[in-house]
C-alpha cells in the first residue's frame, strides 16, 4: 500500500491503517530518486514518508508512539545514502526501539548514489552517532577515502 500522503509525522499513530502491519518508513525524496526500490520494499507494506529536513526533528518520539500503539510487525527504513537529514530516520527507529526497551524486528536500507540498495545493520547506525569512533575506523582503514570520493561531491570539494 504505497500511498504518496502518508507521513510519519502526519499520520495518527492508532490509525487502524497501521496496527500489526509491515511498515516502511522511506525518505520522501526517494520517490522521485529511484520509485524501483520503493515500489519493491513497499510492497505489500504501509508506506509512511518522513524528511527530517522539513518535518519536526523529534521523529524518535513520534516513531516510538507508533510502535507502542499501533505494533507493527517490522519496520523498514529506507534513505538516501550520505544525506545527513536522511540518517536521522535511522537514528530515531534505533532511538525508539531503545525509548520503548523493546526488540523490534525492524531492517535499514539505504540507496547508494540512487542505484543500489544496501542493507545496513542498526549497529552501523549506531556507531555513525559516535564520531569519535567513526574518527578511529577512518584512521584505521584510510583507504575508505577513496571510497567515499566516489559518492561524496563534499568530500572531494574538500580535498581539491
Amino acid at each position: 500500500m504505497c500511498s504518496n500522503d502518508m507521513w510519519v509525522w502526519s499520520t495518527w499513530v492508532k490509525t487502524p491503517l497501521l496496527k500489526g502491519r509491515d511498515l516502511v518508513i522511506a525518505s520522501a525524496c526517494l520517490r522521485f530518486i529511484n520509485n524501483d526500490v520503493l515500489e519493491k520494499l513497499g510492497r505489500g507494506k504501509v508506506v509512511l514518508f518522513a524528511c527530517p529536513e522539513r518535518e519536526h526533528p523529534a521523529l524518535y518520539g513520534k516513531i516510538a508512539s507508533i510502535i507502542r500503539s499501533s505494533k507493527p510487525r517490522t519496520i523498514t527504513v529506507v534513505t538516501v545514502d550520505g544525506s545527513p537529514h536522511c540518517f536521522q530516520l535511522h537514528a530515531a527507529v534505533n532511538e525508539a526501539e531503545y525509548i520503548l526497551g523493546e526488540k523490534i524486528d525492524k531492517k535499514h536500507y539505504v540507496v547508494v548514489d540512487g542505484k543500489e540498495l544496501h542493507e545496513i545493520s542498526p549497529d552501523a547506525v549506531r556507531v555513525a552517532r559516535y564520531l569519535h569512533l567513526v574518527e578511529r575506523l577512518v584512521k584505521e582503514n584510510p583507504k575508505i577515502l577513496e571510497e567515499l570520493k566516489k559518492h561524496s561531491l563534499e568530500y572531494i570539494q574538500s580535498i581539491m
